[in-house]
Parts: structure tokens; C-alpha cells; sequence
């Protein structure tokens, strides 16, 4: 290793305060991290050297060998070789770890409370309880607190005692070249504690399966994939954690007539030949009933009407989507033989007049065009 400077490595004071040192070795590892710098030698030096730093300054000894005496001081101390991590450097590496991979505010206990975990439910829905909102009963099977043991997995009368393996640590440690890691104790799965009598009822665990009915408030204007969070109903925790939560998650089952977008729905509105040709009113159903619609004469299939604020309520605010109503021409089938008259005679006279629907005018000009060209 270098013999620089240690507290030019860390990049602090002779006088830094141990919270200081341990803050600029924590900022310089998670920079200078392996992890972080792949195939980059410079990186690890740097990192090496930091970690060299800490573990000497961070330990009163070796700090005030290395003070009077230098690097050799150290060597001294330390019976002329690089030692071992003390606790210090363990639980600042800890920290990082946990800094780096999103664990944030230092370390818990190793045998410490675990929260229980969240669940998932999905309930499907109809548009229409989507759209105005209601309250449902739902059932969830969950890991409850065996009543028999109190959540302690010990048959009652008895208690756990201290795990053998970890001393109650709930953790051990393990040297694998330059990290001193901390792994859980396979023995107590970190609890720290052992049951020599187990519960029978919930076979040692402390939790048993239940199914559990609870009330579910549905807001007006939920969509497909929102999620409704109940605090504290889900999973129970080992003893004095607290619950996990309960995500239930919307699905809404497909509507006969309508579809939704966002907070518009969709429908499609048959209309007859005689209707889009000289107009007329139709009844449009909507989630709150019915609504009159005016067709204006001439409506070409595909036309789209809006009957605005007919749609569904915005879930955070007073506002209302539309209705859009798209125009599907109706062709009659099974006309009887005076119909079929008629029909002719109307084609017949259409053509006399050299009149034509626009769609269909448009695309006789393209293919004249087309011919032309050729």
C-alpha cells in the first residue's frame, strides 16, 4: 500500500473529529468503489488506500501511533503486518453498502424487528362503479400472529433462548480478502434467538394463514392499474414490527357499450340510411341515463359527436370527460320486395340528377386521375 499521508488520503484535519473521518471515508469509498469503476486500477488504489485510512484512523490506538511515530508507529502496533478490520471500519462499511445499494440512514440492528410484508390483491370492477365510486368487501388471505404463542413460535411456557451460532447477533462474520462481510445466521435466520420447543399450531413460525374480510372505499373516476393502499393490513412483522400494507389493484371489466380513454368513453351509434340522410334525433344512453342527440341531415358514417361532460369524473378534481359517439351507418337487410323497389327507383333517379356522395365522388376522381397518369 501507499505511505501517504493517511489524513491527506481522507482529505481532512490532524484534528478531525471520528464523525468527521468517518465522513470523508464514506464519501471517498462510494466514489472509488470497485463496484462503481469497473476495470479501472486508478479507482481501487484509491479505494484501497482510503480503507487503509479509515481503519487506522478510526481506531484510537492505531491513531495515536500513527501520529507519533508515522506509518512505522502503525506497523508496530499492529506487529508488523496490515491487520484486520476493526468494528469501527465494519459498521461504517455497513453504511456504504447501504448508502449504495438504497438501504439510506446507516444501519439497523442485525437482530432487529422485521416488517412484515406487503400484499397484493387484484378486484375487478365494473365502468359504472368506477365511474360514480362505491365500497366493497373484499376477502385476503394473510400471516397472522398465531394466537397460541403471541407471535413468539415458542411453545407457551417456554421461551427462545439465544442463538448458539451468532450469540444473538443475528448476523455473522465472514473474512474474504480485503471485506470483512456480515451475512445473516443461517441458523436463526437473524432473529438472534433459537425455539427448542416449537408452537404447534404454527409449527415454530409465530404466524398462521387466515383470511380476513375487509372494507375497500373505490373513489369516483378510478382507472385500470390505479392502486388503493391499506395501511398496516398487510403481512404481520416478527414481534414488534410493525404490518405490511395491503395494494389492492383495480381492474375493470369490459362494457357492452362503452369504452374508455383516459376520461372519455366511446361508443358507437348505429344510425339508418333515411336518419344520416335527412337528419332526425336518436336517444344516446349514457352512465347517467339517457341523452337526446340531433343528427344533422347528410352525416357521413365515421362523423364523431361530442356530448361533453357525459364521460367519467377526473379522479382528483371536479372535471368530467365527454362522450364521443361515432357514427356507424346501418346498411337494411332482409328488405321486402316493395323496399327493394324503392331503393332502385331512388338509385335510378340519383344517377339520372348526376348526383353522388361525396366519398364517392372523391373516389372516382382519384381513379380518373390514376388512369390518366398512366
Amino acid at each position: 500500500m501507499s505511505k501517504k499521508d493517511l489524513y491527506e488520503v481522507l482529505g481532512v484535519n490532524r484534528d478531525a473529529s471520528d464523525e468527521e473521518i468517518k465522513k470523508a471515508y464514506k464519501k471517498l469509498a462510494m466514489k472509488h468503489h470497485p463496484d462503481r469503476n469497473p476495470d479501472n486500477p486508478k479507482a481501487e488504489t484509491m479505494f484501497k488506500e482510503a480503507k487503509e485510512a479509515y481503519e487506522i484512523l478510526s481506531e484510537p490506538e492505531k491513531r495515536s501511533a500513527y501520529d507519533r511515530y508515522g506509518h512505522a508507529g502503525v506497523d508496530a502496533s499492529m506487529g508488523g503486518g496490515a491487520g484486520g478490520a476493526g468494528p469501527n471500519f465494519a459498521d461504517a462499511f455497513g453504511d456504504i453498502f447501504g448508502d449504495i445499494f438504497g438501504g439510506g440512514g446507516g444501519r439497523s440492528r442485525p437482530n432487529g424487528p422485521y416488517r412484515g410484508a406487503d400484499l397484493r390483491y387484484n378486484l375487478e370492477i365494473g365502468l359504472e362503479e368506477a365511474a360514480r365510486g362505491t365500497e366493497t368487501r373484499i376477502q385476503v388471505p394473510a400471516m397472522e400472529a398465531c394466537d397460541t404463542c403471541k407471535g413468539s413460535g415458542a411453545k407457551p411456557g417456554t421461551q427462545p433462548i439465544t442463538c448458539t451460532t451468532c450469540n444473538g447477533q443475528g448476523q455473522v462474520r465472514m473474512q474474504q480478502g480485503f471485506f470483512s462481510i456480515q451475512q445473516t445466521c443461517a441458523r436463526c435466520h437473524g432473529s438472534g434467538k433459537m425455539i427448542t420447543s416449537p408452537c404447534s399450531p404454527c409449527s415454530g413460525s409465530g404466524r398462521i394463514r387466515r383470511n380476513k374480510t375487509l372494507s375497500v372505499k373505490i373513489p369516483a373516476g378510478i382507472d385500470e392499474g390505479d392502486r388503493i393502499r391499506l395501511n398496516g393490513e398487510g403481512e404481520a412483522g416478527s414481534p414488534g414490527a410493525p404490518r405490511g400494507d395491503l395494494y389492492v389493484v383495480i381492474q375493470i371489466r369490459n362494457h357492452p357499450v362503452f369504452q374508455r380513454e383516459n376520461n372519455d368513453l366511446h361508443c358507437e351509434m348505429p344510425i339508418s340510411f333515411s336518419t344520416a340522410a335527412l337528419g332526425g334525433e336518436i336517444d344516446i344512453p349514457t352512465l347517467d341515463g339517457h341523452a337526446k342527440l340531433k343528427i344533422p341531415a347528410e352525416t357521413q358514417s365515421g362523423q364523431v359527436f361530442r356530448l361533453r361532460g357525459k364521460g367519467i369524473k377526473a379522479l382528483r378534481s371536479s372535471g368530467h370527460g365527454d362522450l364521443m359517439c361515432h357514427v356507424v351507418l346501418e346498411t337494411p337487410v332482409k328488405l321486402t320486395d316493395r323496399q327493394k323497389e324503392l331503393l332502385r327507383e331512388f338509385d335510378s333517379i340519383n344517377m339520372k340528377d348526376g348526383s353522388q356522395n361525396p366519398r364517392a365522388k372523391s373516389w372516382m376522381d382519384k381513379v380518373k386521375t390514376f388512369f390518366a397518369a398512366e
